[in-house]
């Protein structure tokens, strides 16, 4: 009787660990190799190719510098003369608004954005229109004219006191005009002629802060 029970535990027992090994094997269609294969090897840095990154358009249009960048560099590098890089430098703010009072770069004022324009190149000049109506020296007239000089314009209501300021950019000889660029309190910073009737009839006079040039239009 004894030996039947020994050999009855001695089968139950085989057959038990035989459960534990079986459940104890790696079953290929399971989740855990996949997860290895994924996690394992696929994803480690020996086994990974890196891609190279795809830059979008817009990320490299960002990259590039904007046509203002550019045009204040160009302005920075010494190219041309002392008027032609001033001239170039003041027209990297056209568009940009009128505020009185404003000395830039956001902002400006006429009279706040020759100060700002000239200070760059190292000329201190007054924040005030009439006040740079003083500094310099006098240009006598439209012939006399050249780049860079400020050209003045008188008030609304009174034509002979200074009201506002300018940069002439070029002079047109043959028409005894010049076209300059001023902060105007219509359309901020832009260019106008001397011809257009409201200030042929305002204009007072000019300065020369440069030193005098051979004129190269």
């Amino acid at each position: 009787m004894k030996k039947i029970v020994t050999y009855f535990l001695a089968v139950l027992a085989w057959a038990s660990c035989g459960t534990l090994r079986q459940s104890g094997t790696v079953n290929p269609s399971s989740s855990e190799p996949l997860l290895t294969r994924e996690v394992g090897i696929v994803d480690t840095p020996q086994n990974k190719a890196e891609k190279p990154k795809d830059v979008s358009s817009e990320e490299a249009a960002s990259q590039k510098p904007s046509t203002t960048q550019s045009a204040q560099e160009n302005a920075q590098e010494g190219e041309g003369t002392l008027s032609d890089q001033i001239i170039a430098f003041a027209r990297t703010f056209l568009g940009t608004p009128y505020k009185l009072g404003a000395s830039g770069p956001k902002l400006f004022d006429c009279s706040g954005f020759t100060r700002y324009v000239y200070k760059h190149f190292g000329y201190n000049l007054t924040q005030y229109s009439g006040a740079q109506f003083t500094e310099g020296r006098e240009v006598a007239s439209y012939a006399d004219l050249q780049k860079g000089d400020l050209v003045f314009f008188g008030k609304r209501g009174s034509v002979r006191n200074i009201g506002h300021v300018g940069i002439v950019v070029s002079i047109n000889e043959e028409r005894g005009s010049f076209r300059f660029i001023h902060a105007s309190t219509s359309g901020g910073v832009v260019e106008s002629e001397s011809t257009q009737a409201y200030y042929m009839m305002r204009y007072i006079g000019a300065r020369r802060i440069l030193p005098d040039e051979d004129r190269k239009d």
